[in-house]
């Protein structure tokens, strides 16, 4: 508000003739007290500036990326993706981006491969684990002892925006099954992709029928708030225009004497930001201008919330005891270390029992093997024995012969020795 100025005695002298030399003028602003804390919160929301995590998941090529930059009226760089990865990927970017003073970081988080495998059973499963990731780091940071929210970088999904391939029969069993599975974990808004390629009459049945299907299956949704005053009549119409059939397009075209955002086909101009063409200024407005932050609120209150209550039931801690009175979380916590411990004691006697056991038994087949050894051992030494017995028998066997061998060639050459010596006699006589 406009300053105003004010004058203000500061004193009143007896002397009349001085009263006006001790008047001073005052400055006096136009919010007194605590009324000013709204614009103390905005100023210093502007100088941090906001983030908001976008999740889009669809088909390759259905138009997500064009989607995200005509939201934005920007031109977020960005490859185009291939029908050709074995396994579902997500690509994660960050963009700062600035609207006259205000600052937005930007996390686009979009599906690569989606729906392009033969075997889709598990399609969603690198997305709930994406989100849970994220519900865990912030978990962990926020059970630091020295935590740095301020600085800490909140990655958990805002919002996802499922884009439905416009077939205008029913969604494919792809689709049901992960949104099953991240609706009770992220704030799903439902789009019709490329509405221009259907026309109005099919596109409200198909509404009708994915609807129908959503209820039937269980399927939770974003539903925009309706308890603000100042939005529930606006959010109640928009509530009943689910899913949002848009189209994208960043290329301006000319329609009569201006130029608008839109496509231009054959038969006429599709314009974007034409409420009869296509529902994308409603999805614009209702994820922008007005509940962007109960987007946030809802991610952090009931999702995280959830997730949260989940993870710490699952360690052990509860709200209250037994008695179903208040317990603090000091008393959980020796509760639990009481337990750790005792539990730990009891595993350690199993261990040594088990180990124990297992010495005994090493122990039996150690003696067993020893006892087994020195059998064989025996066996082997006495088989030795009777080698060498066998082979001193041998020995001795072949000494004898070779002595007889020795006597018989003596006694040979003695015999021929003396047939010689009677030849000679014999030849003597004769001459």
């Amino acid at each position: 508000m406009a300053e105003k100025p004010m004058c203000m005695p500061t004193q009143i002298p007896d002397d009349e003739d001085t009263k006006e030399d001790n008047i001073r003028c005052l400055t006096m602003f136009g919010h007194f007290g605590f009324e000013c804390l709204p614009h103390q919160l905005v100023n210093r929301s502007i100088q941090q500036g906001f983030s908001f995590n976008l999740l889009c998941v669809g088909e390759t090529g259905i138009g997500k990326s064009t989607l995200i930059n005509t939201l934005f009226n920007t031109n977020l760089k960005d490859k185009k993706a291939s029908h050709f990865y074995p396994n579902v990927e997500l690509k994660i970017q960050t963009y700062d981006l600035q609207e006259s003073n205000v600052q937005l970081k930007l996390t686009v988080v979009k599906t690569v491969g989606y729906g392009d495998q033969i075997n889709k059973e598990a399609s969603y499963q690198p997305i709930v684990d994406y989100i849970d990731a994220q519900f865990e780091a912030y978990l962990q940071e926020e059970l630091k002892i020295k935590r740095s929210f301020v600085d800490y970088h909140d990655s958990r999904i805002h919002v996802c925006l499922y884009f439905i391939s416009p077939t205008g029969h029913s969604l494919k069993s792809l689709d049901l099954s992960t949104m099953k599975r991240i609706g009770s974990k992220v704030n799903i808004i439902p789009l019709i992709a490329k509405a221009d390629t259907i026309s109005k009459n099919d596109l409200q049945k198909f509404k009708c029928k994915i609807m129908s299907e959503l209820v039937s299956n269980d399927i939770q949704i974003y539903q925009f708030p309706t308890d603000d005053e100042t939005t529930a009549q606006v959010n109640t119409s928009m509530n009943g225009h689910l899913p949002f059939a848009v189209a994208g397009s960043t290329d301006e075209v000319k329609v009569g004497k201006r130029m608008v955002r839109g496509r231009h086909y054959p038969w006429g101009v599709i314009q974007v930001e034409n409420e009869n063409h296509c529902d994308f200024v409603k999805l614009r407005d209702m994820l922008l201008c007005t509940n962007m932050e109960d987007l946030k609120e809802q991610t952090h209150t009931l999702h995280y919330g959830r997730y949260r209550c989940c993870k710490l039931q699952r360690i052990g801690f509860t709200d209250v005891g037994p008695d179903n009175q208040p317990v603090s979380f000091q008393e959980i916590y020796e509760v639990k270390r009481q337990e750790f411990y005792d539990q730990c004691q009891r595993e350690e006697e199993v261990l040594k029992q088990k180990f124990m056991q297992r010495v005994k038994e090493k122990e039996i087949t150690f003696k067993e093997a020893e006892k087994e050894l020195q059998d064989k051992f025996e066996q082997l030494k006495r088989v030795q024995q009777e080698e060498t017995i066998k082979l001193e028998e041998e020995k001795r066997q072949l000494e004898e012969e070779i002595i007889n061998f020795y006597k018989m060639k003596a006694g040979s050459e003695t015999f021929q020795t003396q047939g010689c010596t009677s030849i000679k006699k014999d030849k003597e006589r004769k001459k």
